[in-house]
């Protein structure tokens, strides 16, 4: 049985509402400050599934299988076996500073922080396949055999190659681990193939990297301007301070529209580059629908005094899935089980460092 798909629909449809998440944000919220956060594991698996149970492609709506137990047991796990020895070995570096040893100290506690750098990388790794391997449709999942123990060096290698020319090749490093990422996953019995190309992210990037020589080469006007209006000013100095604010305003508005205009584009790029078998993926969301996400989030979270934070995973994963879209076909008759194995718990990594989820 074959599902082609055009480009004239959307192949992705989102079906939940506010008022049907509202009872769960508020149960969660409450069961997690009662359990002094304990609960918040299963608070994470119970809304993925209520999100999954309403998230639609073609003909099948998706279906959750993650637990909170799996979450909490990941959670435990890398405290144990991680981030406790950090401290302790950050605890003796400092120890033997203290006596003397600066040198050893200092190269002690440099490899601690490249470690929980690297481990950051592989928990980027380990959450994704995590929930490609909880995430079924007609009942077939995805995947991932690799373990991202390399993918957690190229994180790090990348990043620094990216960051070391006064952060120029940062789209590259950012393209490449999309790419290196997701061409090691699979959904049932089909590898994924990412190969997005730098270029056009790269010119996004430039304005960005840019802007502040710009704003700074326009502030000058702005501060003559001010010092002109203080020498006919009864209150000298209050021009100045009034031109200083401004530019200051423009520089960090400026810069988090020009960000945000990045990420809109370094975001439809890879997606757009990424495949499934007979499968394009793109995502629609231009700067503007970004900017419009961002400011409803601060918004929500500002005049509920904070409480609207529960509805934020809600608006984030109604926003990826209303943008997602796919064309080509899928042949229900090719689409068997996947073979990866699936880990016995949850994106403990992933949790531990607090990386976001989409």
């Amino acid at each position: 049985m074959d599902h082609s798909h055009e480009d004239g629909d959307s192949a992705f449809g989102f079906e939940g509402t506010w008022q049907e998440f509202a009872p769960i944000a508020f149960t969660n919220l409450l069961l997690t400050i009662v359990t002094l956060g304990i609960y918040r594991f299963w608070a994470t698996a119970r809304e993925r599934r209520y999100l999954w149970s309403r998230s639609r492609f073609i003909d099948e709506r998706l279906e959750w299988s993650g637990t909170g137990m799996e979450l909490f047991i990941g959670f435990v796990l890398v405290m144990v076996l991680f981030l406790l020895p950090f401290f302790i070995i950050t605890n003796v570096a400092q120890a033997m500073m203290l006596r003397g040893e600066e040198a050893v100290g200092i190269a002690i506690t440099l490899f601690s922080f490249l470690f929980i750098f690297y481990l950051g990388g592989v928990a980027r790794f380990r959450a994704l396949r995590y929930r490609l391997s909880r995430t079924r449709w007609h009942g077939i999942r995805g995947g991932s055999d690799n373990q991202g123990w390399l993918f957690g060096l190229s994180y790090m290698w990348k990043n620094a190659v990216g960051w070391l020319p006064v952060g120029l090749l940062i789209p590259w490093s950012m393209v490449s681990l999309w790419n290196e990422r997701w061409s090691k996953m699979s959904f049932g019995p089909f590898d994924f193939e990412a190969n997005a190309d730098a270029g056009p992210v790269f010119a996004r990037f430039l304005l960005f990297y840019l802007l502040p020589f710009i704003l700074f080469l326009a502030a000058i006007p702005l501060a003559f301007a001010g010092i002109a209006t203080d020498l006919e000013s009864i209150e000298p100095g209050a021009g100045f301070i009034l031109a200083m604010i401004a530019s200051i305003f423009l520089f960090y508005f400026g810069l988090g529209l020009i960000a945000v205009a990045f990420y809109a584009k370094f975001y439809r790029v890879a997606v757009g580059s990424t495949r499934l078998k007979r499968l394009q993926f793109r995502f629609g969301a231009s700067t503007m629908d970004w900017i419009k996400l961002l400011l409803g989030d601060v918004l929500l979270v500002v005049f509920t005094l904070g409480i609207g934070w529960i509805f934020l995973s809600y608006r984030h994963w109604k926003f990826f899935i209303q943008h997602m879209e796919a064309s080509g076909e899928v042949r229900l008759d090719e689409l068997t089980q996947s073979t990866t194995r699936t880990a016995g718990h949850g994106e403990g990594l992933l949790d531990a460092f607090d990386v976001g989820a989409i």
